[in-house]
């Protein structure tokens, strides 16, 4: 399995922290939420049971019946209160007193609270009344921020009218601070968020810029073409990419001097070659030259027969240089290829029957084979049958009395379309293995008479149609082959 890209292992990152950051948010608020819950529960019920204890301990209050006395009143409700922390409350009539006692026991401010407070009146009137109308308690909780504020009204017993009351908050569970905490944990959070983005910023510009050097890394990219790739404002792609810069100039530079090695050894190869063609000419002149020298020689000193047979050696003599010449010339000059539409059929049929006295003449047999298609070829007839012409000329020479030379056109369906192939087959002794490799360069011949220049001959002019030449892989029979596009492009 591949291993995922660095590029996507920083998405799955920033994916998992931008989920624990929600996951984080919704803990902590239900964590607060569920707590806050759990505290408003306990502060009703605590402030229902002092409710009910007060209530039941007004008459406490009365010196006489009927009469009521304030300060005993306060003291009933500092008796209850002071065992209830953060608890407040006093007793209430509704016509026409109104407020009729008031304490905070555990108030945490310097002195002693007496005076009802006025953020909160409105809630407590709202509950007393609900009270008084209901005839039993009623509690009303009104959430003021991260607090609760709940107010708890219930009628005294045995007194119509008369009811008492108790406030509370219930605060969050972290205490004094909580608040502030919330706030920076908040704060904490949207900081989280924030980076989150910035990463999730970051890494888009960071693919992207991974993006562009992937394709330009890419097989047709700019990398490969040899240009210099652009610096994306990345620290660490840059780096990247001036490596990769430096690598592409080593490259250009190395190449510069493989092309100047390349023309040098290429310089070398050719002064080689032409030494070797150099004393390949002076031998293959230098025999009969020198057989000529020495049949001038033997007609100076004989007689007239003598001279006569010399005069006839040494014409044949001269002949063979010429051919020599002749070869060598068509080797060096290039080949000019004027290609038209061939009939293939009297093509090869004229070549072959110019070589059929020459066939007669050893007793072997020469045929003509085409396997072509209906339309005709297109190449240089003259150029091509002068290629043709030496692989016959060939054949005949190694064929024995008696054996068979076919000349073969046909046609071949290739990868790259259609192509002619030309092939001049022969029962000869073949060709040995230690000159199948070099069997198409200049001067390599079998033969003590063979010049070693119509096969290279034949391989510049295939060449020259955009084909080879070569020498099939044959046991029984040698098989050369000349194959080219059937129609160039």
């Amino acid at each position: 399995m591949p291993r995922p890209s660095f590029s996507t292992q920083l998405f799955a990152l920033w994916v998992l922290v931008a989920v624990l950051c929600g996951l984080l948010t919704a803990a902590v608020w239900l964590m607060l939420s569920s707590a806050l819950g759990e505290r408003v529960t306990a502060a009703k019920h605590q402030a229902a049971a002092a409710c009910t204890a007060i209530a039941s301990r007004y008459d406490l209050s009365m010196q006489r019946p009927g009469e009521t006395n304030v300060d005993l009143m306060h003291a009933v409700l500092d008796l209850v209160l002071i065992r209830t922390e953060g608890i407040e409350g006093g007793f209430w009539n509704d016509a026409p007193n109104g407020f009729l006692a008031y304490a905070f026991p555990t108030y945490e401010g310097s002195g002693v609270k007496r005076d009802i407070p006025e953020a909160e009146t409105p809630l407590i009137l709202r509950t007393l009344k609900n009270a008084a109308s209901a005839g039993q308690m009623q509690v009303d909780v009104v959430s003021s921020g991260a607090d609760a504020v709940i107010a708890v009204a219930c009628p005294v017993p045995r007194h119509a009218g008369l009811q008492a009351w108790m406030l509370t908050r219930a605060r969050p569970p972290l205490g004094p601070y909580g608040e502030r905490a919330a706030t920076i944990l908040a704060g904490v959070l949207a900081i989280i968020v924030v980076l989150a983005l910035f990463l999730a910023l970051a890494l888009r510009r960071w693919r992207r810029n991974l993006a562009r050097l992937e394709q330009a890394l890419a097989p047709a990219g700019g990398f490969e073409q040899g240009r210099r790739l652009e610096r994306l404002g990345e620290r660490d792609l840059d780096q990247i990419v001036d490596a990769l810069n430096r690598y592409v100039e080593r490259t250009e530079r190395l190449r510069r001097e493989a092309n100047a090695l390349s023309t040098q050894l290429a310089q070398a190869e050719r002064f080689g070659a032409l030494g070797k063609m150099a004393a390949q000419i002076a031998h293959e002149i230098r025999n009969p030259a020198g057989a000529m020298r020495l049949k001038a020689e033997n007609a100076l000193a004989g007689d007239g027969a003598r001279r006569e047979a010399a005069l006839r050696t040494i014409i044949e003599q001269v002949g063979r240089i010429e051919a020599q010449v002749t070869s060598l010339l068509a080797l060096t000059q290039p080949v000019t290829v004027n290609a038209r539409a061939v009939d293939l059929h009297a093509w090869l049929g004229d070549i072959v029957h110019t070589h059929e006295a020459s066939a007669e003449s050893r007793a072997i047999s020469l045929r003509a084979d085409i396997e072509a298609g209906a339309m005709q070829p297109v190449f240089d007839p003259a150029q091509l049958a002068r290629a043709l012409d030496n692989l016959i000329v060939n054949a005949l020479r190694h064929a024995p009395p008696g054996g068979h030379v076919t000349v073969r056109a046909s046609s071949a369906q290739c990868a790259d379309g259609e192509r002619l192939r030309l092939e001049v087959t022969d029962d000869g002794p073949g060709v040995s293995a230690a000159e199948r490799e070099r069997i198409f360069e200049p001067f390599v011949t079998g033969r003590p008479d063979g010049s070693g220049l119509g096969l290279a001959v034949v391989r510049e002019i295939a060449s020259a149609h955009g084909g080879r030449a070569y020498l099939a892989e044959d046991s029984n029979l040698t098989c050369f082959v000349i194959d080219l596009p059937w129609r160039p492009y």
